[in-house]
């Protein structure tokens, strides 16, 4: 299974001290036993910018990095891998209600595997399983890890998202930390169009993206307590404003562990209005 410790991007002090709080087991607990007696705070987001890109991967590989019970969907020992990095717009608790827009927004990438069902003890919903996930905040990574079971958040040492009208780019660069790699460049093109391998899992562009993108839950799995954790989340992706781009480069720092086995499938996703709905241990 993979590792998601916390490493500070720089040396130092104060990247010890940053790391110590991250993996601290015992403010986790503590966090856990108060926050799970009281209702939950639903988050908000105005995300914009979803830079999404897919590879197909072997599936039985995908599978030793997830816990025991969890199960991958996958057709003809190919799984997709998503890796999606977008621009949060003041992501939030939504009670400030208009004064939200004075919190700030920073980068986000998520990486994650798709599930065949979700484990017992959750409703059955379309479902994905959180590998990574990257911010540019040290605020944000750090409360994610504090406050949350479900984002096992990294800080990245350098992050950039940039979309033009013709090209979208996104990079992180992880430094001496544990965030992982990542260097796309693709062009928006008109054709909406799926290659072979994709083709024969998903049929068509539309349907290929509707899987991709629109879930209503998300897990991940809690190494202090070996448990899983279940988030269920509202993101509803209009497909009709999706574009499609094509993949010029596309470098990504799991794919050592999860061979490819297509060319990385990509597309944006030019804003949604993403909320936090719920968090639970299973």
């Amino acid at each position: 299974m993979h590792d998601n410790t916390y490493r500070h991007p720089r040396a130092g002090w104060p990247g010890r001290l940053f790391a110590a709080l991250a993996n601290c087991t015992r403010l986790a607990n503590v966090r856990q036993a108060i926050l799970s007696r009281l209702p939950f705070l639903t988050l908000h987001s105005d995300v914009r910018d979803v830079v999404y890109v897919s590879w197909l991967v072997d599936a039985a590989a995908a599978q030793r990095l997830l816990p025991a019970g969890v199960v991958l969907w996958q057709r003809d020992g190919k799984t997709p891998f998503t890796v999606l990095t977008y621009r949060h717009g003041h992501f939030g608790p939504a009670l400030p209600g208009p004064l939200r827009r004075l919190l700030p927004s920073p980068l986000q990438s998520n990486w994650r595997l798709y599930l065949h069902h979700t484990p017992p003890g959750a409703p059955a919903v379309p479902c994905v399983y959180f590998l990574k996930n990257i911010m540019d905040s040290l605020p944000h990574a750090l409360g994610t890890r504090l406050f949350s079971d479900i984002l096992p958040t990294h800080l990245a040492a350098g992050m950039t998202l940039d979309v033009s009208a013709t090209q979208a780019r996104c990079a992180i660069a992880p430094g001496a930390g544990s965030a992982p790699s990542l260097d796309v460049q693709t062009d928006i093109v008109a054709e909406q169009v799926l290659d072979a391998d994709w083709q024969a899992l998903f049929g068509n562009w539309r349907d290929a993206v509707a899987f991709l993108a629109c879930q209503d839950a998300a897990i991940a799995h809690v190494p202090r307590n070996g448990k899983l954790v279940f988030g269920e989340i509202d993101l509803p992706v209009n497909l009709d404003q999706v574009q499609a781009l094509a993949a010029s480069h596309a470098q990504c720092g799991l794919l050592a562990q999860l061979p490819p086995l297509s060319t990385p499938f990509a597309f944006l996703v030019p804003g949604v209005a993403f909320k936090a709905l719920s968090e639970r241990l299973l």
